[in-house]
């Protein structure tokens, strides 16, 4: 299970915060993305695994967290 966050205007935007994903084998956080999506990433999107900023290359394992986020984020 790969548990996806949306944080900021994105998680507004989607109409939620959070998602599990059922892990689906070799998959990167650009198709974690794609799978739970499945529209095109907005401009200057931002990405990171397991708290980690990280690039959309990035592989993903069963267990990890991946979270978006606009480039600029409030507390």
């Amino acid at each position: 299970m790969i548990r996806i966050l949306f944080f900021a205007g994105l998680a507004e935007t989607l109409g939620r915060r959070e998602v599990d994903l059922d892990y689906p084998g070799q998959v990167d956080v650009a198709g974690v993305w794609d799978r739970v999506v499945g529209a095109p990433r907005p401009d200057r999107l931002r990405c990171a695994r397991n708290q980690v900023h990280c690039d959309f290359g990035a592989a993903v394992q069963d267990g990890d967290e991946v979270a978006f986020f606009p480039p600029v984020t409030g507390g």
